[in-house]
């Protein structure tokens, strides 16, 4: 029995980013079937150390992830990722952050490729930190951009961001930008990646027709979105659960009578009826779950394990 360590290089050259979404997508309808056992994490100092924990009924296999979360720190997150399953002797340890970013980026990926419309190709991305990547990555997949604006308070940011992205879209319109509310005026897909803890812009000043993924506000004190723009677009979530625990932008939106539980859809349920009715705009929100990490994991295991 032995214990193989993926570190963040391998993880990259093991994992694509469509292999990544592909495998996220699955999970996703397995979790809608009742496929995993996946408690409700656990969250300490207020989210700056988080305990995660899935177990898939049909494999046998499970994951842990532990992390500490500091964004004044590069890389903002540190833990470890570790996969068993029944049947292999041995486990793997992968890098926490590495594994975050790229499931994180793939659940976004799904929703997009589900809920964007079909020639969706300009893509505003509020937020230049270590999640912002694989942002644009994953949506890039399932809609070749044309045009990408970085939006950050900090214009070096931006700037470096835009420069990482550039050898990888080739033809690819990439700008910088320093306000979020005329960034996101034309935009046809808006990922918002940032840990706000207000709105970043208001709803007035989106298209008619837009697709938004919100992925950085994962407590209740951090929220991205404005209530206007839950109570009119369709909402649809990772899990009901865990946004009714810790979303910031949805409780507040409840509690304002913005919205009702009946109004989140799951993505899971979302993948299985596609042909559901949705308003021009659509909302993506994820503070993300075991699930996703698993189905990481489950790449790596299958790639580094006997």
């Amino acid at each position: 029995m032995q214990t193989v360590t993926v570190d963040p290089r391998e993880i990259r050259e093991a994992v694509t980013m469509r292999a990544a979404i592909d495998a996220v997508r699955g999970g996703f309808v397995d979790l809608a079937a009742g496929g995993f056992e996946m408690p409700t994490r656990t969250v300490l100092r207020d989210g700056q150390f988080l305990v995660m924990s899935a177990h898939h009924r049909a494999s046998a296999s499970a994951m842990i992830k532990t992390l500490s979360l500091d964004f004044g720190r590069v890389p903002a997150i540190a833990g470890t990722v570790v996969w068993t399953e029944t049947g292999r002797a041995d486990s793997l340890v992968a890098d926490a952050g590495t594994v975050t970013a790229l499931r994180t980026g793939a659940a976004v990926g799904v929703a997009t490729d589900l809920l964007a419309p079909a020639g969706a190709g300009r893509l505003t991305l509020v937020g230049a930190g270590g999640q912002a990547p694989d942002q644009v990555r994953a949506v890039h997949a399932v809609r070749p951009l044309r045009e990408v604006t970085v939006v950050d308070t900090a214009p070096d940011r931006a700037a470096a961001l835009a420069e990482t992205l550039a050898p990888e879209l080739p033809g690819t319109r990439i700008s910088t930008a320093a306000d979020a509310e005329a960034a996101v005026g034309d935009a046809e897909i808006v990922c918002c990646a940032t840990p706000a803890t207000s709105p970043l812009f208001r709803a007035a000043a989106l298209p008619a027709r837009v697709h938004v993924n919100a992925i950085g506000a994962f407590r209740p004190t951090m929220r991205e979105l404005p209530d206007e723009l839950l109570a009119t677009g369709t909402v649809v979530v990772d899990e009901r659960e865990a946004v009714l625990e810790e979303s910031g932008e949805i409780r507040h939106a409840l509690e304002a009578g913005a919205l009702t539980e009946d109004d989140l859809v799951e993505l899971g349920t979302a993948l299985t009826a596609p042909e559901a009715p949705r308003g021009e705009r659509t909302v993506f929100k994820t503070v993300g779950v075991a699930m996703q990490d698993w189905a990481i994991a489950r790449l790596l295991a299958d790639a580094f394990l006997p």
